[in-house]
C-alpha cells in the first residue's frame, strides 16, 4: 500500500480544457440560481397588482426603466436557455443525443435559440 504523500494529486479545473459541453452546464446551474433570485420581483409585481391601480403604476414606471429594461432582457434569456438546455437535459435521460457530436450541436443550437428568444421576446417587452 503506498503511503498518502506518494499517491498522485488529483486533477483541478486548471488542468482540464474547457468543452462546450462542461461550460453549458456550469451556465445552466448558474442561471438556474439566477432565476431564483428574480422570485422576489415576482412577488412584488403580484402584491403591487393586490394593493391597486396606484401601487401598480409605481411598479410599472420603476421597470419601465433603462436599468429593468436590462434586467427583463438578461432574465429572458436566462430563463430561455435554462429552459432550452433542461428539455436536452431530459433527452439525455431517456438515453438520446448522448453522443459526443450530438451534444455539441445541440448545445450551439441551444445558445442561438435562447439567444434569438432573448432577442424577440426580451425587446417585445420592453418596447
Amino acid at each position: 500500500m503506498k503511503n498518502k504523500d506518494q499517491l498522485p494529486i488529483s486533477p483541478h479545473l486548471q488542468i482540464y480544457k474547457p468543452q462546450l459541453t462542461s461550460v453549458l452546464s456550469i451556465a445552466h446551474r448558474i442561471t438556474g440560481f439566477c432565476l431564483s433570485l428574480t422570485i422576489p420581483l415576482y412577488l412584488i409585481w403580484i402584491g403591487c397588482i393586490f394593493l391597486g391601480n396606484s401601487a401598480y403604476s409605481f411598479f410599472i414606471n420603476l421597470c419601465s426603466t433603462t436599468f429593468f429594461d436590462l434586467v427583463f432582457i438578461i432574465m429572458v434569456y436566462g430563463f430561455s436557455y435554462h429552459m432550452l438546455n433542461g428539455i436536452r437535459h431530459i433527452f439525455w435521460d431517456f438515453g438520446y443525443g448522448i453522443s459526443i457530436k450530438f451534444s455539441s450541436v445541440s448545445g450551439v443550437i441551444i445558445i442561438i435559440s435562447s439567444t434569438i428568444i432573448a432577442i424577440f421576446f426580451g425587446f417585445k417587452v420592453i418596447s
